[in-house]
């Protein structure tokens, strides 16, 4: 009796060869032969499944999204049971930085997914995330409840302040993947702009521990 093919499986596999292919050449030099050799399947096993490649490229985001997830979700379990504000603020951005090779590709890959929204129209004209302003809106939350309970300054600007560590996190994170800052001024950068926020600290370290 010939296996039952697991279509979601299939369409992970290829989604995950096209991150990994696209990680090393970058996203615009990336076509549907080159994922199908790296997923080892054939060129026209990824063209039914994804049929062209801008369709290829918008499941990969998606795919890309969820991984992404994956890793916040590790991050958070990381910083215990009940973190409190600062500590899930700095997990969450620490997820984001390029500090291990995983890190490198996601930054590298939603940059590239970025730049191509500029000039390619058929991407542009579809949402780059299903929800651009949920980690705004995440972090905002957090710094309201950190507010609230009288870990920051009643004045604290909650949405300015997650927008600018956002916009802060993302330009270390270029800083890194180029070679003009390590890793670990990255986190001292974070935490000094945390210290800043934060009027005390959470437990015995004040944050989410190492990178």
């Amino acid at each position: 009796m010939p296996k039952r093919v697991d279509h979601e499986e299939r369409r992970a596999q290829i989604a995950d060869a096209l991150i990994r292919v696209a990680g090393r050449r970058g996203l615009h030099a990336v076509g549907m032969r080159d994922v199908a050799a790296e997923a080892g399947v054939s060129l026209r096993l990824v063209q039914y499944y994804f049929e062209t490649k801008e369709k290829l490229l918008f499941h990969g985001l998606q795919h890309l999204t969820d991984r992404f997830t994956e890793r916040v979700g590790a991050r958070l379990r990381a910083a215990g049971t009940d973190p409190g504000p600062r500590a899930t603020i700095e997990a969450l951005l620490l997820a984001s930085l390029p500090t291990d090779e995983e890190g490198r590709t996601f930054h590298l890959l939603y940059s590239s997914y970025s730049i191509l929204s500029v000039t390619d129209e058929s991407l542009a004209a579809q949402p780059f995330l299903q929800n651009p302003d949920a980690a705004e809106d995440a972090l905002t939350g957090l710094l309201e409840q950190a507010r609230a309970s009288g870990l920051t300054d009643p004045a604290t600007a909650t949405r300015t302040e997650a927008i600018s560590l956002l916009a802060m996190t993302a330009t270390m994170g270029t800083s890194i993947l180029v070679g003009q800052r390590s890793p670990e001024s990255a986190l001292a950068v974070l935490r000094h702009h945390l210290d800043r926020i934060f009027s005390t600290t959470e437990g015995p370290e004040g944050g989410a521990g190492h990178i």
